[in-house]
């Protein structure tokens, strides 16, 4: 006889391995693999952009308060 927590986890797999061999889920993880380089580029990108914007942000805010830096 199987225990409510084994059943549950029988429930689990047998609904994962359904989910897995989805159209949808097929689908996802190749264009997801697919795409992964390009995210990560324009990730990057975004967080250099962001980070030279930051430093441009404070060496005006420190030029503007007279060389104080709080």
């Amino acid at each position: 006889m199987e225990t409510k927590t084994e059943r549950i986890a029988r429930r689990n797999r047998e609904r994962d391995r359904k989910m897995k061999s989805s159209p949808g889920y097929v689908t996802f993880s190749i264009m997801f693999t697919l795409a992964y380089p390009f995210i990560a580029v324009f990730t990057f990108l975004m967080s250099t952009l962001l980070s030279i914007f930051s430093g441009i942000s404070r060496a005006m805010a420190w030029v503007v308060s007279g060389g104080k830096s709080h």
